[in-house]
């Protein structure tokens, strides 16, 4: 599988990474084994993880993501795997993380008190690149740097990055970085899909510019660019479960399964379909061609879904393939709002 650097960073990793979120929850211990097993074996060395998961977040099974990418650590020579995980971000916004009395925050205390837990979760002394799972805009920036500078001159970390953070945000991290020689942000995790292109109005030139790379979640829209939404509700599905949760979960169901994105996909599926490919490995594909993507991130429930989403390794798109995606993109603007 192909390279790409975070970054400017010293770490090359596979241009497709394995997401561990639902490891835990709607994916069990044996068969997250089993996924992690096939990807390593397939050329993905890139895995990443958060304190906060498995999702939705609960308090019944917090952290059993990170114990069970630990368990599976054990089994391979630590040099050959790298090693992503996040801090959660504030407690006190749109969301409550249920660690820590819910209290969290990107102060030098809690970052400590997280890596701490990580580290002894994955079982290993240094995590490869740690991550703010979300930003706190009305905090300093120095602080959370100043810490994770700490982190990186002690070895616990190789590298920084952030998620779900605004093109500002990016931009003051990086200039506070350069202001007082901190360590800097090589990555940025944030939703980046067919049908979710807000990325590429602002942040695409913050990371072309800055020489920051994108590590894209969702490049399959949750699931919907795959089709399953467009044949009716399917039993037991991510937000088949969110429209009978509460009004957040109802409220992100909706922004990924609506008309526009139905019809998206089925445009999409179309495409694909002329093109001879999944549309599966034609998202994923279109992803990873984006020249400030350094590792697009797959999720994968079974073995066999993986085993899908991994035909796009060598797969590239042509030039005219990327024209037509772009056509239905522009015909049908924004579906995910």
């Amino acid at each position: 599988m192909k390279k790409r650097r975070l970054g400017t960073s010293a770490i090359v990793v596979s241009e497709i990474g394995l997401g561990t979120m639902t490891f835990g929850s709607s994916c069990d211990e044996a068969t997250a084994l089993r996924i992690m097993d096939t990807a390593f074996d397939a050329g993905i060395d890139f895995f990443d993880t958060a304190e906060i998961y498995p999702v939705p977040p609960e308090a019944k099974w917090v952290h059993r993501t990170e114990e069970i990418v630990g368990k599976w650590l054990k089994g391979k020579p630590r040099d050959s795997v790298l090693i992503a995980t996040k801090v959660c971000g504030p407690g006190h916004g749109w969301f409550v993380p249920p660690v820590r009395s819910g209290k969290t925050a990107l102060d030098r205390k809690n970052i400590q008190i997280a890596i701490e837990g990580s580290l002894r979760r994955l079982g290993t002394d240094y995590v490869d690149l740690y991550q703010t799972h979300w930003p706190d805009h009305d905090m300093e920036y120095e602080e959370t740097l100043e810490t994770l500078t700490e982190l990186e001159a002690d070895g616990i970390i190789r590298a920084a990055g952030c998620s779900n953070e605004t093109a500002w945000g990016l931009m003051k991290a990086l200039q506070v970085s350069e202001k007082h020689g901190l360590i800097k942000y090589q990555t940025i995790q944030n939703n980046f899909s067919m049908l979710n292109r807000r990325f590429e109005d602002a942040l695409a030139q913050v990371c072309r510019k800055e020489q920051v790379s994108l590590l894209p979640y969702s490049p399959l829209a949750g699931g919907v660019v795959s089709g399953k939404y467009n044949t009716g509700v399917p039993a037991n599905a991510r937000f088949t479960k969110y429209l009978e949760s509460g009004e957040r979960q109802k409220k992100q169901a909706h922004r990924f399964v609506n008309e526009k994105t139905l019809e998206s996909t089925r445009e999409f599926m179309e495409l694909a379909k002329e093109a001879g490919l999944p549309v599966v490995a034609l998202a994923l594909a279109w992803s990873k061609q984006h020249d400030f993507v350094a590792s697009t991130l797959i999720g994968a429930n079974t073995p066999e879904q993986l085993q899908e989403s991994l035909k796009a390794a060598d797969l590239v798109l042509s030039d005219d393939l990327i024209k037509k995606i772009d056509e239905i993109s522009k015909r049908i603007m924004y579906p995910m709002g």
